[in-house]
């Protein structure tokens, strides 16, 4: 399949149009018309420093729906003793940022980059983006962010500075969408440590459909102000 170049017309290919590793087109920009477009599309952005904006929507697709998290036993007695206070889009630029420097303090490229920062807090700003923030003796200890659209939470980063504090960010997370009746999390592209909580990948155009369910459900915009109260998840192992 070829890669669509595009233009500055707010338009994409259609994701089933992908190349086999997911990339779907490059170009075009990170304005927050283009972003919520991608996301309504199954489309999301994703490239490395010195690259144009490349948009992605690969299948299988990564999904983690909130009845099937799973926890280890060790973790859910973290979670009933946690040391962590947790809060809801209280410092969502310091949760982007910090997903960002943590990433290059180890050594390694992020695509969170100046414009990508600027344009999720954007986002945030009119309600769309949401981040979920672990806090320790007044410092920020993990926390993850993401986009909300309809019964979908479009999950992107998250980053731990403490032991278990990103876990505890997306049990909190988990528990709230749950309450809420979101049909998933779009985890985007699976790995290990998401395979272990739970997630599993369904094929692009099953995705596609439940999308389309999930966009059918109100968006929850604006400041998230939830009462936080994590139950242990129904499916506790290893």
């Amino acid at each position: 399949m070829p890669v669509f170049r595009l233009s500055e017309s707010l338009l994409f290919p259609p994701p089933e149009l992908a190349r086999a590793d997911g990339l779907l087109a490059v170009g075009g920009d990170l304005s927050v018309e283009r972003l919520l477009l991608a996301y309504r599309s199954g489309i999301f952005p994703w490239y490395s420093p010195g690259e144009p904006i490349l948009w992605w929507a690969p299948s299988p697709r990564c999904l983690l729906f909130p009845a099937e998290f799973r926890i280890s036993r060790r973790f859910a007695r973290t979670l009933r003793h946690t040391p962590f206070t947790v809060t809801v889009d209280t410092v969502f630029p310091r949760v982007i940022r910090a997903c960002a420097d943590l990433r290059r303090e180890k050594g390694s490229d992020t695509w969170i980059d100046r414009a990508m920062i600027d344009s999720y807090c954007r986002l945030h700003s009119l309600g769309f983006a949401h981040s979920v923030e672990c806090w320790r003796d007044n410092e920020l200890a993990g926390g993850l962010y993401g986009v909300s659209l309809g019964g979908m939470f479009f999950g992107e980063s998250m980053f731990s500075r403490f032991p278990d504090s990103s876990k505890v960010a997306m049990a909190h997370l988990v528990d709230l969408l749950r309450t809420w009746d979101f049909l998933a999390i779009d985890c985007q592209i699976a790995n290990p440590h998401l395979l272990r909580l739970g997630a599993r990948e369904i094929p692009g155009r099953e995705f596609s459909q439940l999308l389309d369910r999930a966009l059918a459900m109100p968006t929850r915009r604006g400041r998230w102000r939830p009462p936080l109260t994590p139950s242990t998840p129904p499916h506790s192992s290893f």
